[in-house]
């Protein structure tokens, strides 16, 4: 049994404020001496711990009588001891994570507090975000059903213990799905995905299921050109373009310099560095493998697409 000295001995909490929590009912006697001096035990002393816990992360009173009410056990306390602890790790991570934001960006105060309330976001908030995001840049637009579907499934699942990368990750994701000129991007490219599917252009359709299926490939061979110092109108970009030409051809349809144009014109409007940084910041917050860039490669393909269909 401890009296109210030897609790602020104990926790270098004041007496005064000791007897305070006593007096307000969290912290009621243990028992009492002969005398009527206030007598606690451990289970009074991990209480404490815990109040003082909860009021440094600066919860109000009222609060801090909910949990203790909830808590009547040592173990119990110590339960949720550990849960306020695990959440105010938590929120000094996010607050690192910020700061090192801040330092590498050179930020104003604006931004600051922007970047301090993106990182706080709870999970349902993150996922609520990129649904508002894809419900704008796609709101009445005749678009692919799968690949749309597609686009909202994939959400990112901060984990409980993120590393500064990821949350760092998070804080620009979050910044770019809210940028007006990105969103602008993203519906541009919806626009003209809607605008092939009403003119029921063959031709892209044939592209988009070839590309979802051969892109990876494609862009891998394109790759290995571009590192070997090949031109697209050398004989590889030369073969490459002839493939893809093929893949985008209706049934039926000739391979005409007309048709090359409009499959580069296709892959164009779909190549962004922006765009592709959406899926690289969704692969680090994830934990997912990481997302080469492909544009450079994009961008060769467009090329020889274009040279030979002079």
């Amino acid at each position: 049994m401890f009296t109210i000295g030897e609790l602020s001995r104990r926790t270098g909490l004041p007496v005064k404020t000791i007897r305070f929590y006593s007096d307000e009912g969290l912290l009621p006697p243990t028992d009492r001496t002969p005398a009527g001096y206030r007598l606690y035990d451990g289970h009074a002393l991990a209480k404490l711990e815990l109040v003082r816990t909860l009021r440094g992360l600066g919860i109000g009173l009222a609060e801090v009588e909910t949990v203790l009410a909830q808590a009547d056990t040592l173990p119990e306390v110590a339960a949720k001891h550990v849960e306020v602890l695990d959440e105010q790790i938590r929120v000094l991570r996010l607050r690192r994570a910020v700061l090192r934001a801040v330092t590498k960006r050179h930020s104003a105060l604006d931004e600051v507090k922007l970047m301090d309330k993106l990182a706080s976001m709870s999970d349902e908030e993150r996922k609520r975000l990129v649904d508002d995001f894809w419900d704008e840049v796609f709101e009445g637009l005749d678009v692919d059903s799968e690949f749309y579907a597609r686009m909202r499934q994939c959400k990112p699942e901060l984990p409980d213990d993120p590393t500064p990368e990821q949350l760092e990750a998070w804080i620009e994701f979050a910044e770019l799905v809210q940028d007006a000129d990105f969103r602008r991007l993203i519906r541009g490219m919806g626009e003209r995905q809607s605008e092939a599917i009403r003119e029921r252009d063959g031709a892209i359709d044939a592209l988009s299921k070839a590309q979802a299926e051969h892109w990876g490939d494609w862009s891998e061979r394109a790759q290995k050109a571009l590192d070997e110092g090949l031109s697209p109108d050398s004989p590889v970009g030369a073969e490459l373009a002839a493939e893809i030409a093929k893949a985008g051809a209706e049934p039926g349809q000739k391979d005409t310099p007309e048709l090359r144009r409009t499959l580069a014109d296709w892959i164009d409007d779909g190549t962004d560095r922006r765009a592709e940084r959406y899926w690289q910041l969704l692969a680090v917050i994830n934990g997912w493998p990481p997302v080469p860039t492909r544009v450079p490669a994009a961008e060769w393909i467009i090329a020889a697409l274009r040279v030979s269909a002079r």
